[in-house]
């Protein structure tokens, strides 16, 4: 997520022409420019983790996975999510989409506070838009805030599934966090470990 304006107020056209040549990524806002700031290992992890479940998921059929490199455009916004579905058929020289069907945004520190009020109210109004998921990197928590249920917001711990309905895939939080470093998922493989050591002595007895 962008971290940084750009001072001078540009156009669309320029913003989406320097895009296709500019070694950083951009997000665009009201005519305003935010460098995308890099990413840490757990949220490349939790990316790849995501987008693989969805690649795997939906091939060879309609709906497609992207991830980071993808834009979104809502208005005069253009935004980067980490992984998106978008189910409308995009063009071989697409450089964005206007009708994503989800999108997944993973927290950090430098990018809650846009992720959680600036980006949900955008993508709230994007007409395709059937999930918008949050993932947390530095403790164990998925949010799922879905068109379905008003925008309710639900969430997903270590031992729980959650199901995106709109492509018909069910995850476990397990399988997001997979090889991620924090406390909880920490706690929560040596508890496995503890209870699997403990049922193969009961084996042994």
């Amino acid at each position: 997520m962008a971290t940084a304006a750009q001072v001078s107020i540009i156009s669309e056209e320029d913003y989406l022409e320097g895009e296709k040549t500019s070694d950083i990524k951009y997000e665009y806002i009201d005519g305003y420019v935010y460098a995308m700031a890099g990413a840490s290992n757990n949220h490349n992890l939790i990316t790849g983790n995501v987008f693989l479940a969805l690649a795997n998921h939906l091939k060879k059929k309609p709906c497609r996975p992207y991830v980071s490199d993808m834009k979104v455009k809502i208005g005069s916004k253009y935004f980067y999510p980490d992984v998106l579905v978008d189910c409308s058929q995009l063009t071989g020289d697409s450089y964005y989409t206007e009708q994503p069907t989800i999108l997944v945004e993973v927290l950090s520190k430098s990018t809650r506070r846009t992720d959680e009020t600036i980006k949900r109210m955008a993508y709230m109004q994007i007409p395709s838009l059937q999930e918008y998921v949050l993932i947390e990197q530095d403790i164990v928590d998925v949010e799922v805030i879905r068109r379905a249920t008003g925008w309710l917001s639900e969430h997903y711990f270590l031992g729980d599934e959650l199901t995106l309905s709109s492509i018909n895939l069910t995850l476990s939080v397990e399988d997001i966090y997979d090889r991620v470093q924090n406390g909880d998922v920490k706690e929560w493989l040596e508890n496995q470990e503890k209870q699997q050591t403990n049922a193969n002595t009961d084996i042994t007895v």
